[in-house]
């Protein structure tokens, strides 16, 4: 049976500072910070790329400014990350990159905005997951096979699983709560996004009914679970880490295989006991389909050299990522894997 998902109206208003992965600002161009005037290392930095270009086989190279559109607003980890890409990639070519900011309809205002620029090298889709959870959800009839994949450029941990601290003690404690309570313990998502898919996961997984509760951007999660709301949140790393360290937050666990050093404190939920591997945000480029071989294979070349930079690898960790590089192969395969993860878990509700 599909279960239904209910908007809740949230008393009072908060306001928070925090950095979202996926908030409700309004579309904006911003370009990436500046890089200072070129130095005998940056200069030695463009030979670097043009020699790996010429190793590559690419003869193609921008000739105007590239657009990265991100379907979010600014200041996330998605925003965040792009603009280290943006700034590097400038250091290192040259060429001007600037982030374009669409967020709204799970992803898909940035998605179709890059469905209908030119296949030209200049504008690419910058994210994760949202394509594919989009065409799942029925936002969108395509899903990633709509475009041409680009490189891999980071990965954040699938999204952990999070409550007030003064409810519950832990994982074992929150699920003897819903199971004495059923379908009453309330659980904050989005309609039709990746965390809906994942909190459906983590329901069959530990043989549990949970309210699923559509509160808005992640600052309105935030908001609900400070208030006490809501009982659960999916949330990203850099949401929360401040809210865990001030002791508001418990962390009931991460849907990974393993412990990521990025939240090596952080149990799995397996190591607990409760079966449940979800699928890893992992950054990628989005190209319009027509897109050449060429084009693709100059930006495999970029995103090795930035993240092979001690200092670009070290900026994505500042923004609570990590580097993790796919070619465009391989980047294809991953959304094929992603898509038919989430798509196995949205069918099951039919059945």
């Amino acid at each position: 049976m599909k279960k239904k998902l209910f908007a809740a109206a949230m008393a009072g208003t908060m306001v928070l500072s925090l950095a979202a992965c996926g908030g409700s600002k309004p579309a904006e161009t911003t370009a990436a910070p500046a890089a200072e005037e070129k130095t005998e290392a940056a200069a030695e930095g463009e030979t670097k790329a043009e020699a790996a270009a010429s190793e590559s086989g690419s003869t193609w190279e921008p000739s105007t400014t590239v657009s990265i559109v991100v379907p979010a607003g600014a200041g996330g980890n998605t925003d965040l990350s792009a603009r280290v890409f943006a700034q590097y990639a400038k250091e290192l070519t040259g060429h001007d990159f600037i982030v374009v900011n669409a967020s709204g309809a799970a992803g898909s205002v940035a998605a179709n905005q890059v469905l209908a620029a030119a296949a030209d090298g200049h504008t690419f889709l910058y994210g994760h997951n949202l394509v594919n959870v989009a065409n799942i959800a029925g936002v969108t009839d395509y899903n990633y096979t709509a475009f041409k994949l680009g490189p891999t450029f980071a990965k954040d941990p699938a999204q952990q699983l999070y409550v007030n601290s003064e409810k519950y003690a832990d994982l074992n404690a929150f699920i003897e709560a819903a199971k004495a309570a059923p379908g009453q313990l309330k659980a904050c998502t989005e309609v039709g996004a990746y965390t809906y898919y994942e909190l459906l996961a983590f329901e069959k997984a530990a043989d549990i009914d949970l309210d699923l509760v559509d509160v808005g951007s992640n600052s309105d999660k935030i908001a609900a679970m400070l208030s006490g709301q809501v009982d659960l949140m999916p949330g990203a790393y850099i949401n929360c880490k401040d809210y865990l360290t001030a002791g508001q937050f418990t962390c009931l666990g991460a849907p990974t295989e393993e412990r990521y050093d990025l939240i090596k404190d952080i149990p799995t939920l397996k190591e607990q006991g409760v079966d449940l591997v979800y699928p890893d945000c992992d950054f990628s480029f989005y190209f319009p389909a027509d897109t050449s071989d060429d084009v693709i294979a100059y930006y495999e070349d970029l995103v090795q050299q930035i993240l092979a930079d001690p200092a670009a690898a070290e900026a994505v960790a500042n923004v609570d990522m990590m580097p993790y590089y796919l070619n465009a192969e391989d980047s294809a395969k991953n959304d094929e894997q992603i898509y038919n993860t989430i798509k196995e878990i949205a069918d099951s509700l039919e059945q």
